[in-house]
């Protein structure tokens, strides 16, 4: 071990930085699909409207969904205890997930093979769920991380998940959804009304707008709540950053308010909710202003933020334990082996340019206005 040059505790932060990003990339690239999706049936009332939607983000929703696939990745490689706790706990949410996820594909290949409007008008809404679910459930799982999920860990590690389904959807992890669907409505409205014109460009400015000010006023409540109606974990044991992987080799202690510590600790993570909040509000400002850049790049501001807070949060917990909360999963016990960090390390610092130079240029080729004309001349539109 001694010949990597980097420790095991600055690797380890590194991957929870990697982490993030990829969790962040995946809800800014791909929250312009799902927003986009989410807004289908109400943004546009036409059938052509609806089509130049679909065409808005068909070009680049697959490539986008890389982010998701690299972020799933990382949780395997890099922090295999949550990996294994979580996929297998919040199983059937995860399948919820992938059902609406698969709905777009389909709907964006069969809604056009029949010119019906009932038959359209379905896969409409298919698309619809395609967009706006994945959002709310994701959204409740965040919220379910910071409640602590019921789980613990025997003396063996094996991990047992003690809740199921419906426990998940708790008034405050709703809350949670609700802000995530909020900033995804936000994102892909963004898109919407810097990429289109006439009547479906100002509907989707109404409701960005919208999304924008629910979504800050839900993220208010939720700061709110977290202060004062749950309780947050802490670690009471020595922490060694160089330590072992044992998740049980630690004391937690559970405080009234005590996810806002690290913000006392660390006075430089206050600009993680700032962020959220100014992102969101300049997102509504820009889309009231007829901004097309300044308000995209504003609610990806605020995506960054919202998303950030969580995880700043949440800091050094993975994944916490509502039932055992010496269980609880941290970065510092439920990380891969210090070489297995380091090689996949070397292998993200090689791979994740060439994703970020292959999205670079495809919106750059995609990029432009697209409307009823422009799909006339294309006969591979959709």
């Amino acid at each position: 071990m001694s010949a990597i040059p980097l420790d095991y505790q600055t690797l380890r932060l590194i991957w929870w930085l990697l982490l993030g990003v990829l969790l962040i990339g995946f809800a800014v690239m791909g929250g312009r699909d799902l927003g986009v999706g989410a807004l289908l049936p109400f943004a546009a009332r036409t059938d052509d409207e609806r089509r130049v939607l679909l065409n808005l983000v068909g070009p680049t929703w697959e490539g986008n969904q890389v982010w998701l696939v690299l972020g799933g990745g990382a949780i395997f490689a890099a922090f295999p205890p949550l990996y294994a706790v979580s996929f297998s706990g919040f199983y059937l949410a995860m399948i919820v997930i992938l059902l609406a996820l698969i709905l777009r594909p389909v709907g964006f290949k069969f809604r056009g093979k029949i010119h019906d409007a009932r038959w359209r008008a379905t896969w409409d809404w298919a698309l619809f769920v395609g967009g706006a679910v994945p959002a709310l459930i994701m959204g409740v799982a965040v919220g379910n991380v910071l409640l602590g999920a019921p789980f613990h860990l025997d003396d063996t590690m094996r991990a047992f998940y003690t809740g199921n389904f419906f426990l998940l959807l708790m008034p405050f992890a709703l809350l949670c959804g609700l802000v995530s669907l909020g900033m995804i409505v936000t994102q892909g409205a963004a898109v919407i009304a810097g990429r289109t014109t006439g009547p479906l460009a100002e509907r989707a400015r109404t409701y960005g707008t919208l999304a924008a000010l629910v979504t800050i006023a839900l993220f208010a409540l939720g700061g709110v709540w977290v202060a004062l109606g749950i309780d947050g974990y802490a670690i009471t044991s020595t922490v060694d950053g160089n330590g072992a992987i044992n998740p049980l080799a630690k004391t937690v202690a559970l405080t009234r308010g005590g996810w806002l510590a690290n913000y006392g600790l660390y006075p430089w993570m206050i600009a993680g909710p700032v962020l959220g909040f100014v992102g969101m509000a300049g997102a509504a400002a820009g889309l009231q202003a007829r901004l097309r850049l300044p308000t995209l790049l504003a609610s990806s501001l605020g995506i960054f933020g919202i998303i950030s807070t969580a995880g700043l949060s949440l800091f050094p917990f993975l994944l916490p334990s509502s039932t055992v909360p010496e269980s609880s999963l941290t970065l510092w016990d439920a990380s891969s082996s210090h070489l297995t960090l380091f090689i996949m390390l070397l292998m993200t610092l090689f791979f994740l340019p060439i994703v970020l130079a292959y999205t670079a240029w495809v919106f750059r080729v995609m990029r432009g206005t697209v409307s009823t004309q422009s799909l006339e001349k294309n006969p591979n539109a959709y």
